[in-house]
């Protein structure tokens, strides 16, 4: 029995694992012990990698539409037809109205595949790549590198005092084991979350905040801190600026004032800021939670200046620095080819308009999908979509849904028939992580792994090949290569490796490096940790996080409370990847249903009982989700579930996606967070109802 080491694709954590093949078919999935990135733990999603690998709903061939658009009937062809169809398209809208008015747009892979993307759009012409960064990941990434210059590992080796999980659920993945690992040594554990997670059970801190008030929960503790004199202050006072400015600015956010509005107590307020200030070395997990706000990136500042305010950058135990890989990031622009798109067409990036100074190599989702609707500021007439679900995974998605179907063309690469899919006018059968090979940077680790083909699904394409064959259709080759492997070869050359050499090396690493600014100061304009950010201010943004209250919530809008009373949130389950995965039965199995979670007092006056169907509105319209009925829940709060469609349902309602779709009730408008577009998709006011059947 051979035994091949690669990294799982199943989510974001880019878990390596141990895959055993007999008689050429991998036939058993474990983790890999010696992966710096998990060490031998992996999820139900990774064991069952092979459900999904073989599913009998995978897309295994090209799909060309029949009848109308999202009517479920479809045509097999030969991929030469599937290509040539799609070059053509390409072609002529280019040629008719220019590469702009073919729209990007990648989801959730996270991976080499989305800068081979955006490499093919450059060399198109086309500035509109439309990802989900501005909800995801850009926010910590730009807050924390804008005020420190680096984005922070936490250090559970040596390991932490303290470890504060913020905004995050991490039961399924290594993090959760080595928080244990660390508490288990007498790291005090503080988790900041409105709803009860595995790791809340053991804090012995859990703060409740109400959704959305996680900047002005910070911003209360940095004012304690400092009020109390309890921050570092032989590292204030040499490695940062604007600590007297950061101190005039906090004076507002009182633990008195801070509780009302994050509906914390100001004595756990203020406990948890000690406990944090004082318990050294500490680390904060920063989450996705507080990224779908319009205070998503002020959030990350406020937390990153908490670390540098309590000296805990960049020393074990704390938010360790890693030094950088021997290979370009995938973000690098000599990968992506950003300087062949000319600069008049980068003016015509989608949401350049609203000016987002940190969004600015990408088009801006929402004002993509407006151009798709209205036409402003002109028509997008095409879109190729990449392992992206919008139709679940984006705000007011009736307005997605319409935008779609009023598409001139549709083309989406996916490994199942999904609702967006079912739109589309050619459907592509895109490979698993376990059918092609490449490098993994997962995104929040400072390590490189390899992934490896080991099984061949019929006719299912790496986007790696089909972009290759799409290029050179329409007379791109040049920039690209005959397979993935040439381009894998490029990205390790400047490790003195092939890839071939990469399959035994497994894994690259950045060294950890403590006080690295003693040598050179921090990566920032000053060189030092920017409380105060100039370049913030040069641009127009506020160079100190402020906490700006959302628009539909009890305090921005109290009238409101009398028709939408409660505030909605929103959570992954950590059985599925986004709007993914919901064909595979033992993860199904976990999680079979849309689920509401509801405070027992408050069903009890909405006549809900457990198990009860029920209706969550909010002034976009409603969705039906069932009722768990939990005590953890604060009773202003009701916790409802993400992506949700049902590919049982098949293709006649596209797989029922209006039913349950969170997506329904949010909304894609203004106002958005002023450095990345982030729109607010947490922390809204709802209502719900029970489900009488009534029509």
């Amino acid at each position: 029995m051979k035994v091949v080491k690669s990294t799982c694709g199943l989510c974001f954590a880019g878990c390596g694992v141990r895959i055993y093949i007999k008689d050429g078919k991998p036939i058993k999935i474990e983790g890999n012990p010696e992966s710096p990135v998990n060490r031998g733990i992996v999820c139900e999603k990774a064991m069952a990698s092979f459900e999904l690998l073989y599913h009998p709903e995978r897309l295994r061939h090209p799909l060309m539409r029949t009848g109308r658009r999202g009517g479920g009937n479809w045509k097999r062809i030969h991929w030469d037809e599937a290509i040539g169809i799609v070059g053509e398209r390409l072609i002529s809208i280019k040629d008719k109205w220019g590469a702009e008015a073919v729209a990007f747009i990648h989801g959730a892979a996270k991976g080499l595949q989305d800068t081979y993307l955006k490499r093919f759009a450059n060399v198109f012409g086309s500035p509109n790549v439309a990802p989900q960064g501005h909800v995801c990941f850009l926010p910590r990434k730009f807050g924390s590198v804008t005020t420190f210059g680096y984005y922070p590992c936490a250090d559970y080796d040596y390991p932490p005092s303290c470890i504060v999980v913020w905004g995050s659920n991490k039961a399924k993945i290594a993090e959760y084991h080595k928080t244990l690992e660390a508490q288990k040594k007498g790291a005090r554990l503080i988790v900041i979350d409105p709803r009860m997670t595995e790791l809340s059970k053991r804090a012995s801190e859990w703060v409740r905040l109400r959704p959305g008030s996680d900047c002005a929960l910070a911003l209360g503790m940095i004012h304690v801190i400092i009020h109390e004199s309890l921050y570092d202050k032989a590292f204030v006072e040499k490695w940062t600026i604007g600590f007297d400015e950061l101190k005039m600015h906090v004076k507002t956010y009182t633990p008195e004032r801070v509780e009302k509005i994050a509906w914390v107590d100001r004595e756990l307020i203020r406990n948890i800021a000690r406990i944090y200030a004082t318990t050294r070395p500490a680390c904060i997990q920063m989450g996705n939670a507080f990224e779908h706000t319009i205070n998503s990136f002020q959030t990350v500042r406020a937390i990153s200046i908490l670390k540098g305010l309590t000296g805990n950058l960049s020393v074990p135990g704390g938010e360790i620095f890693r030094k950088p890989l021997p290979i370009p990031e995938r973000y690098a622009p000599e990968l992506s080819l950003d300087h062949m798109l000319p600069l008049e067409k980068k003016t015509l990036r989608l949401g350049v308009a609203h000016q987002f100074p940190l969004l600015n190599q990408y088009a801006h989702p929402p004002s993509v999908i407006k151009a798709m609707r209205e036409g402003l500021p002109y028509p997008v007439r095409m879109a190729y979509i990449q392992g992206a679900n919008p139709l679940l995974t984006y705000p007011d998605a009736q307005e997605v849904y319409k935008a779609f179907t009023g598409l001139e063309f549709l083309s989406v690469a996916e490994l199942f028939m999904t609702p967006t899919a079912a739109l589309a006018d050619i459907v592509l059968p895109s490979a698993s992580y376990l059918e092609f090979d490449s490098i993994v940077n997962p995104p929040y680790y400072p390590v490189a792994q390899i992934q490896q083909k080991v099984a061949q699904v019929d006719e299912c394409w790496s986007d790696f090949k089909i972009l290759n064959k799409l290029s050179k259709k329409i007379g791109m080759e040049a920039y690209f290569w005959e397979d993935e492997i040439a381009f894998l070869d490029l990205i390790l050359k400047p490790a003195g490796m092939d890839f071939d050499q990469f399959r035994e090396r497994v894994f690259l690493s950045g060294q950890a490096s403590c006080h690295h600014y003693e040598e050179k100061g921090f990566n920032t304009r000053s060189g030092k940790v920017e409380f105060f950010s100039t370049p913030l201010q040069e641009l127009g943004l506020d160079p100190l996080p402020t906490y700006c209250e959302l628009r539909e919530s009890a305090l921005g809008d109290p009238e409101l409370t009398k028709e939408y009373p409660l505030t909605l949130t929103s959570w992954k389950s950590e059985y599925y990847r986004h709007s993914g995965q919901r064909q595979i039965q033992p993860l199904r199995n976990r999680h079979p249903e849309p689920i509401a979670y509801i405070h027992p007092h408050t069903a009890v006056d909405l006549g809900i009982h457990e198990g009860d169907w029920v209706w969550i509105a909010t002034k976009r319209g409603r969705i039906r989700q069932k009722a768990v009925l939990s005590d953890a829940m604060d009773p202003r709060v009701v916790g409802v579930d993400y992506a949700w469609w049902f590919p049982e349902k098949g293709p006649g309602d596209l797989y029922g996606w209006r039913e349950s779709n969170i997506n329904l009730i949010t909304n894609q408008g203004p106002p958005y967070a002023a450095e990345l577009g982030t729109p607010n998709l947490r922390g809204m006011l709802c209502k719900i109802d029970k489900d009488t059947g009534d029509a």
